[in-house]
C-alpha cells in the first residue's frame, strides 16, 4: 500500500526540499519505489535533482494539474523523469502560480492534486510532495492528497513560533477535506547542537507539542560544508543527495536514521 507524505512548512529556508530529497533517496535504498512531487513554483526540487531550467520543460506539475481542472485524459507517466539515485520525480516550474488562480474558480479545487496522486499510487511504496513556503490553495491540494504531513521546523524562535499557524490548518484540512490525514512528526532541522540556543528551542517545541504531535527522534545538524560540498554537482546539472557525497557526512547520517524512523511508521 502506498503512503503519501507532504513535506510542509509555510516558512521557507526549513530543508524541506533537503529532506523530500533525502528521505525519498534513503527510502530507495532500502529497497522502496518512490516518486518526489514538487509542488512549488520555484522549482527547488526539480533543481536539485539536476533540472537545470524546469521552465523550459513541456510537462510538468502544472501540465497535470490544468489538465485535471479541464477534465481532460491524461498519460500517468507524462512528466515522470528519472533520478541517477533510484527515485523518479514529477518536476515544477513558474506555471504552478498561473494554476494556483485557475484553482479559484475551479471544480473541486481542493482535490485536484488528489486526482493526480491516486493514479500514482498504484506503481509506488511511496509519495513525497515537496510544499511551496505559503498555505495557499497549492499546499492544501498538496494536504488533501495525503495520508501524513512531516514538516521540518529550524531549530530557531521565529520558525517555531510559525508553526501554530501551520498546524491550525491541517486541523482545518483534517475537519473538512481529509479526515485521515496524520501527523508524520516534527523533524527538527539546522540544529547547532552545542549551543544553550539549540536546547531551548527543542524544549519549547516538546512543551508546546510533543504531546500531540509525534518528534523525530533524528535532527538534522546544521552544515557549511554540506552545503559547499553540493556546489559542484550543483553547476553540472547533475546534483545528488548528501548520502550519494559521502555517506559519513554527519547530515548524511542524520537523513539515514529519520529515513528508518518514517519506514518505521508502515
Amino acid at each position: 500500500m502506498c503512503k503519501v507524505i507532504a513535506i510542509c512548512n509555510q516558512k521557507g529556508g526549513v530543508s524541506k526540499t533537503t529532506t523530500t530529497v533525502n528521505l525519498g533517496v534513503g527510502m530507495v535504498r532500502e529497497g522502496k519505489r518512490v516518486l518526489v512531487i514538487d509542488a512549488d513554483p520555484q522549482g527547488n526540487l526539480s533543481q536539485s535533482l539536476g533540472i537545470e531550467n524546469p521552465d523550459e520543460l513541456e510537462i510538468a506539475l502544472p501540465t497535470i494539474m490544468e489538465q485535471i481542472i479541464m477534465d481532460e485524459e491524461f498519460e500517468v507517466s507524462e512528466g515522470i523523469i528519472h533520478h541517477v539515485e533510484g527515485i523518479d520525480l514529477m518536476p515544477c516550474n513558474i506555471d504552478l502560480s498561473g494554476v494556483d488562480v485557475s484553482l479559484v474558480n475551479a471544480m473541486s479545487r481542493e482535490f485536484v492534486l488528489k486526482t493526480y496522486v491516486d493514479c500514482m499510487r498504484e506503481y509506488y511504496d511511496y509519495i513525497l510532495i515537496d510544499c511551496m513556503p505559503s498555505l495557499g490553495m497549492i499546499t492544501v491540494n498538496a494536504l488533501t492528497a495525503s495520508d501524513s504531513v512531516l514538516i521540518p521546523v529550524q531549530a530557531a524562535y521565529l520558525p517555531v513560533k510559525g508553526l501554530e499557524q501551520l498546524i491550525m490548518t491541517i486541523f482545518r484540512v483534517r475537519k473538512h477535506l481529509n479526515p485521515g490525514i496524520q501527523f508524520e512528526g516534527i523533524l527538527i532541522s539546522m540544529l547547532n547542537a552545542r549551543t544553550n540556543y539549540a536546547k531551548d528551542i527543542i524544549e519549547l517545541i516538546t512543551e508546546y507539542y510533543g504531546e500531540s504531535i509525534p518528534i523525530f527522534d533524528s535532527r538534522i545538524p546544521f552544515s557549511v560544508k554540506y552545503l559547499i560540498a553540493l556546489i559542484p554537482s550543483a553547476m553540472q546539472g547533475t546534483l545528488t543527495t548528501i548520502c550519494g557525497l559521502d555517506k559519513k557526512h554527519p547530515v548524511a547520517g542524520a537523513y539515514e536514521e529519520l529515513t528508518k524512523e518514517v519506514l518505521a511508521h508502515e
